[in-house]
């Protein structure tokens, strides 16, 4: 019963904030726009300076977790490889291809199946 009078009463007070501002829009259309724009202006004026100084300062702790780690793998990843840039020649003369020799990859083989005896597929039902 009472969260009902609650719901009532909101739907009230958002029935008056539309009418005032329906009035508001059609009597005094100039005010009403610069009252908007001014407002509109102030809240993203405070947006930005909490962003600013609070929120881009601080990182929350899995940003700089994370920063720590890409860090690391940065450092350790140049000296394994160190820092080398590749620089890359244009040559118009074509290089001698080399032959390759044609060996069967040691990790594969071939399995003999029996390709002569095929299945009648529809007289086994």
């Amino acid at each position: 019963m009472r969260s009902k009078a609650v719901s009532i009463f909101v739907y009230l007070i958002i029935a008056f904030a539309a009418f005032g501002l329906f009035s508001q829009l059609f009597g005094n259309t100039v005010a009403f726009l610069s009252r908007l724009f001014i407002s509109v202006f102030i809240g993203a004026a405070i947006f930005g300076l909490i962003y600013f100084f609070l929120m881009r300062r601080q990182p929350s702790g899995r940003q700089t977790d994370n920063m720590k780690k890409y860090k690391q793998a940065v450092k350790q990843s140049k000296s394994k490889y160190g820092h080398h840039k590749a620089v890359k020649t244009v040559s118009h003369q074509k290089s001698p291809q080399k032959k390759r020799n044609p060996k069967r990859a040691s990790h594969l083989r071939v399995i003999d199946g029996s390709k002569a005896k095929k299945k009648n597929r529809a007289s086994s039902l």
